[in-house]
């Protein structure tokens, strides 16, 4: 679907420093990994990872610039535009699972941890300092086995997200892993999972403008994130060889990671 529809927002809830999550009710399926196009009309439009899929829906937000601010700054009652949901999301199978979030990359893959069984979803949730973790609780809900690093060490293991991956991989046998979060970090962890010979689906993140895969603006090596992606498979991961390496700015210029 590629109009927009007017939602109101029914609940907005602080998670962390800088983030909130917004609640509206929308009469659309949407899939764990599927993402939205939000319209803040007379500022911008922006692509959200939905963070919970059945009504009322949500997204969660981090503050970091003119749309998010404004995103951050609505409360109960007001209005704002939405499209989609798009894109293609993760494919939930049986099996050990590890799902590991880096950042606000953790609302992304909570809602394919929640149509798992418990006992077979594994949980790195990663942020730099305490003040910053989200959905920490939520995830203890939906797994037996929650880990928690902090670059700064002011909660769980000092660390990064993917040095306590690696110590849970190197321990348990995994069938698949699921990840969303900075790419820097998506690339150790898929070099992780290729020396562990585990499956993986990563949820990538690139500059959108139209959402529907007309644009090109998130393209990488040829995929459209917004229609191919946002999430792709370990063999789709292989050939992308800008994966880890550069994304692009609104202008389209190359930004090394």
């Amino acid at each position: 679907m590629s109009y927009h529809r007017a939602v109101t927002i029914e609940e907005v809830i602080a998670e962390a420093d800088g983030v909130k999550t917004l609640r509206f009710s929308l009469r659309r399926k949407c899939l764990p990994g599927q993402f939205l196009m939000i319209w803040i009309p007379g500022i911008d439009e922006i692509p959200m990872s939905l963070s919970y899929i059945e009504n009322p829906k949500g997204i969660t937000v981090k503050e970091v610039g003119e749309a998010t601010r404004a995103l951050c700054s609505l409360r109960p009652g007001d209005r704002l535009g939405v499209r989609g949901p798009y894109g293609r999301g993760f494919s939930v199978s049986n099996g050990n699972v590890l799902c590991v979030g880096g950042g606000n990359g953790i609302a992304t893959l909570l809602p394919a941890a929640e149509a798992l069984k418990r006992e077979l979803v594994d949980f790195v949730i990663g942020a730099k300092t305490e003040t910053e973790l989200v959905f920490v609780k939520r995830a203890k809900k939906c797994s037996n086995h929650v880990v928690i690093s902090t670059d700064d060490g002011t909660k769980g293991f000092k660390g990064t997200a993917v040095e306590l991956a690696a110590e849970m991989m190197d321990n348990k046998k995994y069938d698949a892993v699921l990840a969303c979060g900075p790419e820097p970090m998506l690339i150790q962890l898929f070099n992780l999972c290729k020396k562990y010979n585990v499956d993986c689906q990563f949820s990538l993140e690139r500059f959108m403008k139209c959402g529907i895969g007309i644009c090109g603006s998130c393209a990488i090596n040829g995929k459209r994130v917004c229609i191919e992606g946002p999430v792709f498979s370990r063999n789709e991961l292989e050939s992308l060889v800008e994966f880890g390496k550069f994304r692009r700015d609104a202008s389209g210029a190359r930004i090394t990671f």
